[in-house]
């Protein structure tokens, strides 16, 4: 966890969050997604809004040593209106 995270998520602990019990933090259906995508070590990207803010989340496997060890987590705000180009070759 950041500095920015921990002012994020001040209101539930902030940087006092780390080393809890990441379900006790994600309600339904957030927690059974989580538990899916830590049995599966898959990625998963998406993006949300939420207090006005436009979010792209990026959650990746995360390897120590060559051992799966969980996931990691990156939050980025996002203009709501993004260009987008495709580029070929």
């Amino acid at each position: 966890m950041n500095e920015k995270s921990a002012r994020t998520f001040e209101a539930d602990g902030g940087a006092a969050l780390i080393g809890s019990n990441l379900f006790d933090c994600h309600p339904e259906p957030s927690r059974t997604k989580l538990k899916e995508l830590l049995a599966a070590g898959r990625a998963n990207v998406y993006t949300i809004e939420k207090k006005g803010i436009k979010k792209l989340i990026y959650q990746s496997p995360w390897y120590e040593k060559g051992a799966y060890r969980g996931f990691v987590e990156l939050s980025l705000e996002i203009p709501f209106e993004l260009p987008h180009s495709v580029r070929e070759g």
